[in-house]
């Protein structure tokens, strides 16, 4: 038999396949909630790659209290970087919205285009940042900012706090390594 060909849908998943079998005991209610979380979550992608665009380009947007504009606005203002990895191995590293480190003070900003979204997540990427970088947390200022729902919290976490973050990643790199080596 000729198969009929779908080259639009090769290596993708349907949010509603075979492989996420689950939704055939959704009800009307749980199908429409799942769709339109799944829909925010392609917006939020689509906000992410435009603000990482204008921030990129150095395009200001309209002063006003809208998360977006004042994270993208922000991000230019304090001359950051978007989208820039983090890396301590291939167990631990992570995307930063925004970062920058000039004068011994680190700056991250995280854009939520929805509800969640915690200062915890920043405190992470500050920990890889100075695990990447060698930079002792209490030689430098770090200041943290998350930008939900048209507020932005701020928080300059104490050395100890991303220190102890640091030293949780590297004792479970090293136990997830010796995982990785017995499996070979």
């Amino acid at each position: 038999m000729n198969f009929n060909k779908h080259y639009a849908q090769e290596g993708q998943h349907a949010p509603f396949g075979a492989s996420k079998s689950s939704w055939i005991r959704y009800d009307d209610d749980k199908l429409v909630t799942t769709y339109k979380s799944l829909k925010a979550a392609e917006r939020g992608t689509r906000l992410h790659a435009f603000a990482a665009e204008a921030i990129s380009l150095g395009i200001t947007l309209k002063d006003n209290n809208r998360t977006i504009n004042r994270y993208v606005n922000d991000a230019i203002g304090f001359r950051m970087k978007p989208e820039v990895v983090l890396f301590y191995s291939p167990h631990f590293f992570g995307t930063a919205d925004a970062i920058s480190f000039t004068r011994k003070t680190l700056r991250i900003s995280d854009y939520k285009s929805g509800k969640s979204g915690h200062v915890e997540q920043l405190e992470i990427y500050a920990a890889l940042f100075c695990l990447e970088y060698k930079v002792k947390p209490a030689d430098i200022t770090i200041i943290l900012k998350l930008y939900k729902e048209d507020q932005v919290e701020t928080e300059e976490p104490e050395p100890e706090i991303i220190t102890s973050i640091m030293d949780k990643i590297k004792r479970f790199d090293s136990i997830l390594n010796k995982i990785d080596e017995e499996e070979i």
